[in-house]
């Protein structure tokens, strides 16, 4: 059975899931963020390897996206299963970026690494006011 679960997990099924945790949602340009990933371990412990989080411009005028900056987090920390963590997160918002409007909108995309190499996803809407 434990090997079912593993091999599961390596799919991404029952895979320990990652959530961006932010005090809120409005932020002014070159402002710090202070969150927190949210880890909840899966059906089996997993190694953690890596997060990853991009902050992404995406302009609808000209359908693009863009990497803003980048905050990675290595870790070989041990995720058991089931088990709730929390990592701290901070990040420092630029100067010079474009407030959001209409055309222009802001999300982190985070990504969870083991050393399995499976991802967890997530994704989370900010404004730069």
């Amino acid at each position: 059975m434990m090997l079912l679960r593993k091999y599961m997990s390596l799919l991404g099924i029952g895979s320990a899931i990652i959530d961006l945790i932010l005090p809120k949602e409005n932020y002014n340009k070159g402002e710090l963020i202070n969150g927190h990933f949210y880890i909840k371990g899966g059906t089996i412990e997993q190694r953690l390897k890596r997060i990853d989080s991009d902050l992404v411009l995406i302009d609808k005028s000209t359908n693009t996206e863009r990497v803003i900056d980048t905050t990675t987090i290595l870790s070989s920390k041990l995720i058991n299963a089931e088990e709730d963590n929390k990592v701290s997160f901070t990040f420092k918002l630029p100067e010079d970026i474009p407030v959001s409007c209409d055309n222009v909108s802001y999300r982190f995309k985070t990504r969870l690494t083991f050393n399995e190499g499976v991802e967890s996803r997530d994704q989370d809407i900010i404004k730069v006011v």
